[in-house]
């Protein structure tokens, strides 16, 4: 009676180790490669997601039309706010400047660049990690805009916390990119 007792234990306490769940965030703003000073102000809008990404779980595909989501891999915040966040801290570090800020933005102070990025495809298949984005910068006086189309495919360890780490590195270069447009 004892062993089963000890083994029922056992079994409960192993299956609460094996559903343990882990945070991820990737709303730490990498260091641009390098800083350009403006004074233009930068309103970003909030980055959109595709609907297939939950914004709690990590999304992986097991091919091309079959995803998932891991239960006990769980961003330690909503990816969509998250993102937008570390773009407009990544922004204000690539131009040294402080007046970068989210949408909405008051009807008195339009920002001179506006950003708009939506994420068409962000998650790991087949040892690759993919971002697949367009972005529109539009010029608030000039009332030009221009869009953009952006594609990365990295490659990734199988393990979640790699691959958190590799679609750390490609919203980086997303980064880079939509910085580099901006003028």
């Amino acid at each position: 009676m004892r062993n089963s007792i000890f083994m029922a234990i056992m079994v409960l306490l192993m299956t609460g180790c094996a559903t343990k769940s882990h945070y991820y965030v990737l709303s730490t703003a990498t260091q641009p490669s390098d800083v350009h000073r403006s004074d233009q102000s930068i309103g970003v809008m909030q980055v959109l997601l595709p609907s297939y990404m939950d914004k709690r779980k990590l999304t992986i595909a097991r091919s091309g039309n079959q995803i998932s989501q891991l239960d006990s891999v769980l961003w330690a915040e909503d990816l969509d706010i998250g993102l937008t966040e570390r773009l407009i801290s990544f922004l204000q570090k690539k131009f040294d400047q402080p007046d970068v800020f989210a949408y909405p933005w008051g009807v008195e102070r339009q920002p001179d660049i506006k950003v708009k990025v939506q994420i068409n495809r962000f998650l790991a298949q087949g040892g690759m990690v993919y971002l697949d984005a367009n972005y529109l910068i539009m010029e608030t006086r000039s009332r030009k805009s221009q869009a953009y189309l952006f594609n990365t495919a990295l490659q990734t360890g199988t393990e979640p916390a790699a691959i958190v780490n590799t679609m750390d590195k490609a919203f980086g270069r997303l980064e880079e990119d939509i910085a580099g447009k901006i003028k």
